[in-house]
């Protein structure tokens, strides 16, 4: 049928073929917002009686012993079977031309919409012609952000002025694996972290474990 071909990629088939539950339904979907609407569920007369049919022989011949009924529900079954792929594809049909009447088809871009998703003045889905008020505030929005950040950016450039990049940091403690961020000291076990001892009288390096500053003397 050329109705499947237009709703190819937004309906889900919900049909089921066998048990008291035998029906048709399909489910189709807005291929912008995704919300879904469900044609009227129609009873598969046929599978249902299967259905019954096989469950009342098969509980009259366990009470008898016997194992004849089988060949009684195969052949309802097949029945069953034999006509499902017609009535299958009418009740899709039928759904399809009743789905139509709940979404659009962009003139452009071919995908089946909902109303809510439909630009009625141009014909079009609005991924293809935006509500125009829509997109000016959104723009609105984005402008304000943007200035927004800007401005902390460039508060953060005046902050970060007196931040020395050179010091050696650990972000982990290395002995109970604490976060650090970047701390001199571990605030779990205040374990003394990778920053680099000056002197306090020439502000030269002063390697670990050293008791005297190795450019003035000075005592650490």
């Amino acid at each position: 049928m050329s109705s499947e071909i237009y709703f190819s990629n937004n309906y889900r088939d919900l049909c089921e073929q066998h048990g008291t539950g035998a029906g048709f339904q399909f489910e189709f979907h807005c291929s912008r917002c995704f919300d879904t609407w469900r044609s009227p569920f129609e009873n598969f007369t046929a599978g249902r009686m299967a259905s019954w049919l096989s469950r009342g022989v098969t509980a009259a011949w366990s009470v008898i012993g016997g194992r004849a009924g089988s060949g009684v529900s195969s052949a309802a079954d097949g029945l069953a079977g034999a006509s499902w792929g017609g009535a299958r594809d009418a009740a899709f049909q039928r759904a399809v031309d009743t789905a139509r009447g709940h979404f659009n088809r962009c003139g452009r871009c071919s995908s089946y919409v909902c109303d809510r998703c439909w630009n009625p003045e141009h014909g079009l889905c609005l991924h293809c012609a935006p509500d125009t008020a829509a997109e000016a505030e959104a723009a609105r929005r984005r402008g304000i952000n943007d200035m927004a950040s800007q401005q902390a950016y460039a508060q953060g450039q005046v902050q970060g002025e007196d931040y020395d990049p050179t010091a050696a940091r650990q972000l982990v403690c290395p002995q109970c694996h604490a976060e650090t961020r970047g701390a001199p000291f571990c605030a779990t076990c205040g374990h003394r972290l990778a920053q680099q001892a000056h002197c306090a009288s020439c502000q030269a390096v002063v390697p670990d474990n050293s008791a005297f500053c190795p450019s003035c003397g000075t005592r650490r």
